[in-house]
């Protein structure tokens, strides 16, 4: 007797499955295209990446806010300068994905966030990890963050002394 066959996939099927791939990777790049924005201090594609209206942002101990709140609070502190130089450097860096495709414009993910953050205004270091739950919608045909939570796990913030040097 032959082995059994597994059931072969409809054409409909295979379609919906690889819509459902290439939305996950799209919620991929959209998650990583925002935290690059945060690290490279640029509040336009920071601001991109959320819905042009009625986001809902959660961050904590910073506050909620909608987005255009949110890339005002990322201005005032991630963009401060001294002397031409920026004052608050950023590293952000988003793992372990889990992304849920609901139906063709609705989607639902969650991250978790590796941040460390060097502060030469109050000379100090910060390291921190926590969770974002996001919503995502498909507006203008591209996947953005309609609504993003995140969660704190833990922080240490110690002091960096004046041999330290950023370069």
């Amino acid at each position: 007797m032959p082995p059994a066959q597994p059931p072969r996939s409809s054409e409909a099927d295979l379609a919906r499955r690889l819509a459902r791939l290439e939305a996950v990777e799209e919620i991929k790049a959209l998650k990583h295209r925002y935290l690059r924005a945060c690290d490279a201090k640029d509040p336009k594609v920071f601001r991109e990446c959320f819905v042009d209206a009625g986001a809902a942002v959660d961050y904590g101990v910073l506050g909620s806010f909608d987005a255009d709140g949110m890339a005002a609070v990322f201005e005032k502190i991630a963009l401060q300068k001294v002397d031409g130089k920026n004052v608050i450097l950023d590293m952000h860096h988003g793992l372990h994905p889990d992304i849920t495709v609901h139906d063709d414009e609705h989607a639902s993910g969650r991250w978790t966030l590796k941040f460390r953050q060097v502060n030469l205004v109050e000379n100090t270091e910060t390291v921190m990890t926590g969770e974002y739950d996001d919503e995502y919608l498909v507006e203008g045909g591209r996947w953005k963050i309609a609504a993003c939570r995140f969660t704190q796990n833990w922080s240490i913030t110690r002091p960096v002394d004046e041999s330290c040097r950023i370069h």
